[in-house]
C-alpha cells in the first residue's frame, strides 16, 4: 500500500492505516522534537501530543503526499507550545533553597555542545527554530519553508540574521 493510500485509509477511520503512518515517521518526528525541547521525556510527550492532534485533524489533509511535512509541522507547533508553556513556569521559593547536586564533569566535546546549546537557545524562537530544521534536520530552505509556511525568500533571510547573531554569540573561534 503506497503513502497515498495508507492516509486515505486512515482518513476513512482505519486506525491501523494511521499507525502504520506514524511508524513510518516516528524516527524524523522525534528528532525534531527532541532538537526544540532537547529532552528526552519531553519529546516523546510532545510526539504523543502531536499524534492525538494528527489524529483529531485527520481528515483535513488536502494533499496526502505532504503527510511527512503535516505531521511535522504538528510537531513543532507542539514544541513550541510547550516551549511557551516552561517559560511560564515560576520557581517555587522553597526551590531556591536546596543545595545543587555535583556537577559532573565534561569533556572539550561536551563543554562545546553546551556552549552551542546555550548560543541556540538565546536566539528567537523564530531563529532557532529555522537553525534546527536547516543544521539539525536537514531539511532544504524550500523544506523549512514549506513547513513553516513561509516564503523562501524570507526563511533565507531568517536563517541570515539567525547564523550572524550566533557568530556574534559564539565570537570568531567558531
Amino acid at each position: 500500500m503506497n503513502l497515498e493510500q495508507l492516509v486515505a485509509e486512515a482518513q476513512r477511520g482505519s486506525d491501523d492505516a494511521f499507525y502504520q503512518l506514524l511508524n513510518m515517521h516516528k524516527e524524523k518526528l522525534y528528532k525534531v522534537a527532541y532538537a526544540f525541547l532537547r529532552n528526552e521525556t519531553d519529546a516523546l510527550e510532545a510526539i504523543q501530543e502531536a499524534t492525538c492532534r494528527a489524529y483529531l485533524k485527520l481528515s483535513q489533509i488536502k494533499q496526502p503526499e505532504y503527510i511527512s511535512t503535516w505531521l511535522t509541522r504538528i510537531v513543532i507547533h507542539v514544541c513550541m507550545d510547550e516551549q511557551k508553556r516552561k517559560k511560564r513556569w515560576v520557581l517555587h521559593p522553597s526551590h531556591l533553597d536546596a543545595q545543587p547536586e555535583k556537577e559532573p564533569t565534561f569533556s572539550a566535546q561536551s563543554a562545546t555542545r553546551l556552549h552551542l546549546e546555550d548560543a541556540l537557545e538565546r536566539l528567537t524562537p523564530l531563529h532557532r527554530h529555522v537553525i534546527i530544521l536547516k543544521y539539525f534536520e536537514d531539511l532544504t530552505i524550500r523544506e523549512i519553508a514549506t513547513v513553516l509556511g513561509h516564503p523562501e525568500g524570507t526563511i533565507k533571510t531568517w536563517l541570515h540574521k539567525a547564523l550572524g547573531a550566533l557568530r556574534q554569540d559564539l565570537g570568531k573561534e567558531w
